[in-house]
């Protein structure tokens, strides 16, 4: 396994790294191509795809989460975000009135369809989660040019380095639709808690418990 260059927490100027990264590892994505369609062939989900992660990377400022890359020569070859657990109720309600602003955008440039089942899988996921307090990875992807490299266990080592060290959390949760992912995840200590149907969508939910 390689490592790259150095591991660092993203800025709000990274965004446009973060958006073009996320985009082309997440194109085919089963979650992605249920909600939005083919973004390698269809503009309109290109650009769906682009408005949801570009979103999330808003949301993670607004919401006290974290963005984390991976780069080699000041490039970006992967990133994660992640939720806390010890985020404040003050914080994540003060972060969720500034978050109604930037979700308007959202709903002009996707359809009440693909917003309500998104809606839909986070209540399924959040639901499966342990009740102990824990991190939730909310996303973590490669650039298809650096897949291979061993860039994505870099990072979920550095992820679950960091909860090792974290007395607040007893873990990690994660959900994956990829059936492929679920060894590559048990492989570092992960187990599947659970697995559910999101519209006809096979979800596996998975936890990384501190021993």
């Amino acid at each position: 396994m390689s490592t790259p260059d150095r591991i660092s927490k993203l800025q709000k100027s990274d965004k446009s790294l973060f958006v073009s990264l996320m985009s082309q590892a997440f194109s085919q994505d089963p979650l992605f191509l249920h909600l939005f369609g083919n973004s390698e062939v269809d503009r309109k989900a290109r650009s769906s795809v682009k408005a949801f992660v570009s979103f999330m990377f808003d949301k993670s400022f607004l919401l006290h989460e974290e963005v984390w890359g991976a780069f080699e020569n000041e490039s970006l070859l992967g990133t994660y975000v992640v939720e806390k657990p010890h985020t404040s109720k003050l914080q994540n309600m003060g972060g969720g009135l500034l978050l109604i602003g930037r979700f308007i955008p959202l709903i002009v440039q996707m359809p009440g369809k693909t917003l309500s089942l998104l809606n839909s899988y986070m209540r399924i996921t959040r639901s499966a989660a342990p009740l102990l307090a824990h991190h939730y990875l909310i996303m973590i992807g490669v650039n298809p040019k650096a897949q291979g490299k061993g860039i994505g266990k870099a990072l979920l080592q550095h992820l679950l380095n960091t909860v090792n060290a974290d007395n607040k959390s007893q873990g990690v949760a994660l959900d994956t639709e990829n059936k492929e992912n679920v060894n590559l995840y048990r492989r570092f200590g992960f187990t599947l808690s659970r697995e559910v149907q999101f519209d006809n969508l096979p979800v596996y939910c998975m936890f990384f418990q501190k021993k």
